[in-house]
């Protein structure tokens, strides 16, 4: 099968590799339908993460099961499914607590590559999804989004508390920012702040509910915030890139009691637990816990409620993973999806 593999920072190539096998026997295999590039992945790209030797990318992925392990009951063959990027059993207290990407038995999904023509699923039952039917071609998109970005959006917004009626501001206009944008009004959230400088993100942000745009940053982007909310901030913050600036744009854009959900994938974060202390901010995050969410959501892409697909506005086939990466790292293109 061919497969993307990251060499060096900047040094991504579509080759040849083995194919995937059944390991264990609650494994699956499945042919990936559609993949993407996620903004995470441009931390090794960038060379912000070491790159320890040739690894195989991708950990988003929608596809056929192939084949499935004997000890697999849930998951069938012929089956399209949806899964997340860490395997669960989904049975573990843990998993039972909804915390799902903090399984006993976890395991990196995208340790396999899921830009490539097939990937093993380690606990396929606890980690896939399978949908009703063969989903409709343009509803692939959004369901590939659902296997990590509207996850991890929607994770983010519960993480910050989204109510009916309450304010929220969203840190980081990438993928995942624009759909916590369009979590927060499926959660109920009547005013919805987009800290967004870049205009087709702004189109986005405003098209999937939010009524605000915010494109000052840092201390200003603060003070903006404040004065769109009485001096007082946002109820729920939801951060979505992973900085020192970012994270504290977000504790400082929240009121007194207020939370902030931090879904970005933390790089060189120190917090000031002095500071902190006489906030009274609230601060949950860390790694989605998708498979939590993924039957809802599923459920409402199916039904056409929500859209979350329209943040792929780059579609390539496998072969040209490279100017995915390049696309987006250049900011030429929100999120790439790649078709084997």
């Amino acid at each position: 099968m061919r497969g993307a593999i990251l060499y060096a920072p900047g040094d991504v190539r579509v080759e040849t590799r083995d194919d995937p096998k059944i390991e264990k026997p609650t494994d699956a295999v499945i042919r990936v339908i559609a993949a993407c590039v996620c903004g995470s992945d441009l931390w090794p790209y960038r060379g912000i993460e070491a790159v320890a030797g040739p690894t195989p990318m991708g950990h988003e992925y929608v596809g056929i099961v192939e084949e499935v392990g004997a000890d697999v009951s849930q998951i069938q063959p012929g089956q399209f499914v949806v899964g997340s990027f860490f395997a669960s059993d989904n049975t573990c207290d843990i998993c039972k607590a909804g915390y799902q990407s903090a399984c006993v038995h976890r395991e990196y999904v995208g340790a396999g590559g899921a830009q490539a023509d097939l990937l093993r699923v380690p606990l396929a039952d606890g980690t896939l999804v399978a949908t009703a039917e063969r989903p409709e071609e343009d509803l692939i998109p959004s369901l590939l989004a659902a296997s990590d970005v509207m996850g991890t959006g929607w994770f983010g917004a519960v993480a910050a508390d989204v109510r009916p009626g309450k304010t929220v501001a969203v840190v980081g206009d990438g993928a995942v920012g624009l759909l916590a944008v369009l979590a927060a009004k499926q959660l109920g959230a009547e005013r919805i702040i987009a800290m967004s400088r870049h205009a087709d993100r702004q189109k986005l942000a405003l098209e999937y509910g939010a009524t605000d745009l915010v494109t000052e940053r840092g201390d200003d982007g603060v003070a903006r915030i404040k004065d769109l909310t009485d001096g007082l901030g946002a109820h729920s913050v939801i951060e979505a890139v992973g900085t020192q600036e970012s994270m504290m744009q977000a504790i400082h854009s929240t009121r007194p009691g207020g939370h902030v959900g931090y879904v970005g994938v933390a790089h060189g974060i120190q917090l000031p637990g002095e500071e902190l202390f006489y906030t009274h901010v609230h601060l949950h995050g860390g790694p989605a816990p998708v498979r939590r969410f993924l039957p809802e959501l599923v459920d409402l892409i199916t039904n056409r409620t929500i859209d979350p697909g329209k943040v792929f506005d780059l579609t390539l086939p496998l072969g040209q993973a490279a100017e995915g990466y390049r696309a987006m790292d250049e900011r030429r293109a929100i999120k790439a999806l790649l078709r084997p």
